[in-house]
């Protein structure tokens, strides 16, 4: 990816080998509305006064989020640069987990989202932006 803007697109959810995952008798589940977030205005207002969210949104750059003043609880994935999940929490509003150091990009999406994709350490995204 280049030079990374605020923008909508798809995000697609792949396995470990490469392959489109998320189902539980291994169709392709296709692919999740994404919002991304590049600017310093859009990354630092993020979820922040919304009631929920249809999607995704990709944070981009950044290795860290919080919940205050969130008013409902998300699902965390740290991307590293090739767009892998390095990790992925569930967090409550009010929360402040530790960085990423390897993290380059975060997914953010409603409580519950990323385990229906499939998304799970290891795992690949990728974006059509």
């Amino acid at each position: 990816m280049g030079k990374w803007r605020n923008g909508s697109g798809q995000l697609t959810v792949a396995g470990q080998d490469g392959s489109v995952d998320g189902s539980q008798d291994g169709s392709v589940s296709g692919s999740v509305d994404l919002e991304v977030a590049a600017s310093y205005g859009a990354r630092r207002r993020g979820l922040l006064g919304r009631d929920g969210i249809e999607g995704a949104l990709l944070i981009t750059p950044c290795n860290s989020v919080h919940t205050f003043r969130m008013r409902f609880a998300i699902d965390v994935a740290y991307l590293d640069k090739e767009l892998k999940v390095l990790d992925v929490h569930t967090l409550r509003p009010g929360r402040l987990p530790l960085p990423r150091w390897r993290a380059r990009h975060v997914l953010e999406a409603e409580a519950g989202a990323m385990a229906r994709w499939g998304l799970r350490p290891g795992v690949r995204v990728s974006l059509d932006v």
